[in-house]
């Protein structure tokens, strides 16, 4: 009996095994799921970490490691919109403002990479590279779509496409997503390697339309200018917050990185902080080397903002290692997480496109409300362009005002985000799942 208890589990290990790398699908790995939610495909994450007996894991429960860390960086997030608002500058002289901008830049890394890992557990339970594909497709143009549609009303509240449109983070996301409809035909460490090449030698896509003759530059630089800048005006209208270049690579190396996450937990969490420890040390020492080699003058900013403020757009490598790598050396403490504070956070990862989608409008209502209460008047005029926003220093709000909206902000979210995430899980209505 024994003997044959061990071959039936060795048995169930070799299917997993199978089925985690896509060698030939098997038929209990073709589950199909309900379509998931569009940032974190977050019915993806129905995978408990505990491996049970005979190897199979558990789907049942969520990711609660995923949840809180995606709920962690949200909360992050709406700090930098209502700063937006405030007419404060993103960074500044002051401590105050400086960190107040440096802790959001955890967000959109967090975000991109880990809807890679939410495609790679989504494909696990599919068994199946084209309903994945067909999948990421047709979310990832949604995304697209609520870009140009929803969120951009969202910022401005008016209707002026002729003369602001803006290429952001969930038009970015949802391009990604697109092309790693393409990707996951290959293997996983085949992905790994092009995300992360991607992320390391991201500048020479900046140099391959400088190398183009100089008429063809002129008709290439518009649609280049989405994948990576290259030097040339594009559209005048068009205002690119996130290239595609190096974002697809963090998306498909947070793909790859599913393959961690289904390990036992002992071992998913030792590569978790090797990895995540690893990519800060590095941070730290290139830091360290560029600022001896190009030491500021004396109007510089302190040494300590200039080593924590990389380039951002595009995403330096810099800038990737020192988000990327606390955020996956900090997914064990995560796991972990419990206590109010931590439901709180769980609950925000659970519903991010609803998050997203409500949390951009109630800032800015909130925000024309705090200034009609301090001015007179709303100022409607200076947003016109947000989440580009210009103010005088003696227009802008203080930092203990900015902060105290955000906190009434983050409550009225989660009261909302409480009710919706308790309605998706009572109803089994189809649109429920698109959010």
């Amino acid at each position: 009996m024994g003997a044959a208890a061990a071959g039936i589990a060795r048995a169930h290990a070799i299917a997993a095994d199978r089925c985690a790398q896509w060698d030939r699908p098997l038929p209990s790995c073709r589950r199909p799921l309900p379509y998931l939610s569009l940032l974190d495909l977050s019915d993806a994450a129905r995978v408990d970490f505990g491996v049970k007996a005979g190897g199979y894991m558990s789907e049942t429960n969520r990711v609660r490691s995923l949840d809180v860390v995606r709920g962690v960086v949200m909360v992050l997030m709406a700090i930098d919109h209502v700063r937006v608002y405030s007419g404060l500058p993103p960074g500044g002289p002051t401590a105050g403002i400086f960190f107040t901008r440096w802790v959001t830049h955890f967000c959109a890394p967090a975000f991109v990479f880990l809807a890679g890992t939410g495609a790679y557990l989504h494909g696990l339970k599919l068994g199946d590279r084209r309903a994945l594909a067909r999948y990421l497709v047709a979310r990832g143009l949604m995304l697209v779509v609520l870009e140009l549609s929803v969120i951009r009303f969202s910022w401005t509240f008016n209707f002026a496409y002729s003369q602001f449109v803006l290429a952001g983070v969930i038009w970015m996301l949802g391009w990604c997503m697109v092309l790693m409809a393409g990707l996951i035909w290959l293997s996983t460490r085949t992905i790994a390697t092009i995300g992360l090449s991607l992320m390391l030698f991201q500048q020479i896509f900046g140099l391959l339309p400088r190398a183009m003759p100089q008429s063809i530059q002129k008709s290439v630089a518009p649609i280049w200018n989405f994948f990576y800048p290259s030097g040339a005006p594009g559209w005048e209208s068009i205002s690119i917050l996130y290239v595609l270049v190096p974002w697809i690579g963090v998306m498909a190396a947070g793909y790859a990185f599913g393959a961690i996450v289904t390990r036992q937990p002992a071992e998913r969490r030792r590569l978790c902080l090797r990895i995540g420890l690893s990519a800060t040390v590095l941070f730290v020492l290139v830091t360290a080397v560029s600022m001896f080699l190009a030491p500021g003058g004396g109007a510089a900013a302190p040494a300590l903002f200039r080593a924590l403020n990389p380039p951002k757009y595009p995403a330096s490598q810099p800038f990737l290692l020192m988000t990327l790598g606390p955020m996956i050396a900090l997914l064990p403490v995560a796991d972990r997480a419990r206590g109010r504070l931590a439901d709180v956070f769980a609950t925000f990862g659970r519903v991010p496109l609803f998050y997203y989608l409500l949390h951009i409008p109630i800032i800015h209502v909130t925000s024309l409300a705090v200034w009609f209460l301090r001015d007179g008047s709303v100022h409607a005029e200076r947003f016109a362009t947000a989440p580009f926003v210009e103010m005088r220093p003696e227009q802008r709000w203080g930092l203990p005002l900015l902060y105290l909206v955000f906190l009434v902000d983050v409550a009225l979210l989660y009261v909302a985000c409480r009710w919706f995430a308790k309605l998706k899980a009572r109803r089994q209505e189809r649109w429920l799942r698109y959010l």
